[in-house]
């Protein structure tokens, strides 16, 4: 019998020592203290380093593009430089990366594309019968479109957002419109969805042993107030709103219901080395629909992933190297098999 432990991945000291890692982070060199802007940010990239320099890892470390400009002189690029600061930029260090023919953890830049691109990702869910919130995309500069749906209420927001900036939530067609012209105006491509209630669900998915997709416990996230939208503010620890109240989903038919819509997404998106698969519950009606995937996530241990991880005695050190451990192998870089986790 597999247990947890066992889809767990084991880096050799043999390949510690030999393999060169970049770690690739805005706040990689920085202290670990919150940044004015970016938040709690800047203490995640801090705790990622050090718990790479405590797994065993040798790297060295980078915080910006300019560093993939030239081939680097490692052997494998851990990056977490996800947001730039200009339109899809999820994909820039992926596309330098593939250009210096430089492996990397994560996915593709073809797959962080899609699934930076809620609309799409939506278009993926429901070709595959998995329910989602009707949606329209409207792109900068794009055709004029009536809208498409009716519903109480709506939820307005960059087609690409991260952490919740710019989510607007309105009743009606004419107050999503002006947040529409407020964020084309803002250079980003708009989604509008219908608000379903009630309590967002995170099903974690990462590589281990293996090469397989590994599904970690889903994990609820349970607010004070369910019909308000967590802010941008909130996310990045900018105001003191504490931990995000998560709680481990424990209903055995929602349980299915979850794991047979992330599977049935899996094959469009594998293979990658981390995410999220995002959905919307309603408890009355026992009804769960997609709303988006997040690959190359947020890996801090405060967080979905390594808090889901923990509830089944995996704790954020062997998380990361089983991340890594399987990144490395299923692109050829390890020479040694990986080692058996000793229950």
């Amino acid at each position: 019998m597999v247990t947890h432990i066992d889809r767990c991945v084991r880096i050799s000291p043999a390949d510690k020592a030999r393999l060169r890692l970049l770690f690739l982070a805005k706040h990689a060199q920085a202290s670990g203290a919150p940044d004015a802007v970016d938040g709690n940010h800047a203490v995640y990239h801090h705790e990622m380093r050090t718990t790479l320099e405590e797994i065993g890892l040798n790297i060295r470390v980078a915080n910006s593009y300019e560093a993939l400009f030239e081939r680097p002189d490692v052997d494998f690029v851990v990056t977490l430089l996800n947001r730039g600061g200009f339109q899809n930029s999820e994909m820039m260090a992926p596309l330098l990366l593939s250009w210096r023919d430089m492996p990397f953890m994560g996915a593709s830049p073809i797959l962080r594309g899609v699934s930076d691109d809620k609309y799409l990702s939506k278009l993926i869910a429901s070709a595959h019968g998995v329910p989602t919130m009707p949606a329209q995309i409207f792109r900068r500069g794009g055709l004029v479109a009536e809208p498409a749906f009716r519903a109480e209420r709506l939820v307005v927001k960059p087609n690409a957002s991260s952490a919740s900036w710019g989510l607007a939530m309105v009743d009606s067609w004419a107050e999503a419109q002006a947040q529409i012209d407020y964020l084309h105006g803002q250079g980003h491509d708009v989604l509008v969805e219908a608000w379903a209630p009630l309590l967002d669900v995170a099903v974690p998915v990462v590589g281990g042993s293996g090469g397989q997709p590994w599904i970690l416990p889903p994990m609820m996230y349970v607010p004070a107030d369910p019909h308000r939208a967590r802010s941008h503010e909130e996310k990045r620890g900018l105001i003191d709103a504490g931990d995000d109240p998560l709680v481990l989903v424990e209903d055995r038919a929602l349980l299915t219901q979850l794991e047979d819509m992330t599977r049935r997404l899996l094959p469009e998106l594998w293979p990658f080395d981390y995410g999220r698969f995002e959905f919307r519950y309603d408890p009355v009606s026992g009804a769960a629909q997609f709303m988006e995937v997040n690959l190359s996530c947020n890996l801090w241990s405060k967080k979905t992933i390594s808090r889901s991880a923990r509830a089944i005695g995996v704790d954020h050190q062997m998380l990361v190297e089983t991340i890594i451990g399987h990144s490395l192998e299923r692109q050829g870089l390890l020479t040694e098999a990986p080692l058996q986790v000793a229950a």
